[in-house]
């Protein structure tokens, strides 16, 4: 029987293909690396991906190694309390924000795999698509070999080589910012008994200190900051990504404009926890799939979402999860016929409308997501009247995120569908 195949063993392709053996779907991953990934600091996990990752059997085996909390805190350069920003609620939204080691994430999302029988091939890295026909797609990997399927689906990130083949001369847009990172022992802050975290010291002129506690203790602490220079060349910001002497000094620049628990968090770094990421953009893309539908893009692949929000990664699973939801509605009311006989992957009227009506969906979702990211970036704007530069200008009502952190994706892709007819 035909399968969906995953390029990329990251978190949206292994998430992908648990969400896809729900829906008796059967899929394949190939994943150009040789193993797991076993690299990344913590990311942020808000209530609606954790309900995707508790339906998919993964939430409970992540606790363990957990760090769990409910609000983003912002401060003045003072110290002074300036924001919050909800991350999670178990009483509102089922689900408290979390912080979980990237590697983690990925160990137990690959026994979750492994568990299920589903096949995942390392040291496959994809190359190019060779044909694509109303029932099959044939590609080619960078070592020769070929496979097919009769759908692919790129969750291979955001310089995704699937991507392409949809748009061959688009290329992901450097932003001239990378965030430089360390780990640090939390003692190393001497923080008083009452101190909210994770909390972002902002500073008009040198930008945002990031403190953010790691492990279920809290005992471990990233401390973060982002580098700006628009006059840097990529050479000499791959130079600069390279050397941990610079980065141990860019944390440490500027230290004394922010307060003494910034001085402390910055006064030893080990310099193996550097941790460097450039940051890119994806231009706005008109669609995720290729003309016959047998090709999609989703996550980091399809859309760059910046973190003020923290949605990330977040927003990545719920492309996964309703593309499944979406594939299996379209599947159990296709006759064979109309889809040749197989999984379909775009043969099918009603899954290539399925899937223009799934991508309109999640755009619409995104979209929102990026309204909110301007709302939060400018509720942490210093003022720029009254004396005061402490404060918030505009709106400063709490945010309103059931929409975002409580959503029912079953019946969010049954009104989709039921939308448009299908």
């Amino acid at each position: 029987m035909s399968n969906i195949a995953i390029i990329g063993a990251g978190l949206s392709g292994l998430a992908l293909a648990l969400a896809l053996h729900q829906q008796s779907i059967p899929c394949t991953i190939y994943e150009a690396r040789s193993a797991p990934l076993n690299i990344g600091g913590a990311i942020m996990l808000s209530p609606n991906a954790l309900r995707i990752l508790d339906h998919l059997g993964v939430y409970t085996r992540l606790l363990p190694d957990a760090y769990l909390f409910d609000h983003l805190h912002f401060r003045t350069t003072t110290d002074t309390p300036l924001d919050t920003y909800e991350f999670g609620n178990t009483t509102k939204y089922n689900y408290p924000g979390m912080r979980i080691y990237r590697h983690v994430l990925i160990r137990e999302l690959s026994a979750l795999i492994h568990e299920a029988g589903i096949p995942i091939h390392y040291n496959k890295k994809f190359h190019h698509i060779l044909t694509e026909s109303p029932t099959t797609v044939i590609w080619e990997f960078t070592d020769g070999t070929t496979a097919s399927a009769t759908c692919l689906v790129g969750a291979d990130g955001i310089h995704s080589t699937v991507r392409k083949y949809l748009y061959p001369d688009l290329e992901p847009q450097f932003t001239n910012i990378v965030g430089v990172t360390a780990t640090i022992p939390t003692s190393q802050l001497n923080l008083p008994s009452i101190y909210p975290l994770p909390v972002t010291i902002l500073n008009p002129t040198h930008g945002a200190f990031i403190i953010a506690p790691q492990l279920p203790s809290g005992t471990e602490l990233l401390i973060g900051r982002q580098k700006h220079s628009p006059h840097l060349t990529r050479k000499e910001w791959s130079s600069l990504l390279e050397n941990k002497e610079w980065c141990v000094d860019f944390l440490r620049e500027d230290s004394t404009s922010y307060p003494d628990l910034v001085q402390r968090a910055v006064s030893s770094i080990n310099s193996d926890t550097i941790n460097l990421w450039p940051f890119y953009i994806v231009p706005r893309l008109e669609s995720w799939t290729s003309g016959l539908g047998n090709v999609v893009v989703l996550g980091d692949a399809a859309h760059a979402i910046p973190p003020s929000a923290g949605q990330g990664v977040n927003q990545a699973f719920e492309d996964g999860f309703t593309f499944a939801l979406v594939l299996e509605r379209c599947i159990t009311t296709t006759t064979a016929t109309d889809v040749g006989g197989g999984i379909p992957g775009g043969s099918g009227d009603r899954l290539k409308r399925g899937l223009k009506v799934w991508q309109k969906g999640r755009q619409e979702r995104v979209d929102r997501v990026l309204d909110l990211n301007k709302r939060v970036d400018r509720r942490r704007m210093p003022k720029q009247s009254g004396g005061g530069g402490d404060g918030v200008d505009g709106e400063e009502e709490p945010f309103e995120l059931e929409w975002l952190y409580k959503p029912d994706f079953g019946e969010m892709v049954e009104g989709w569908l039921a939308g448009e007819g299908l």
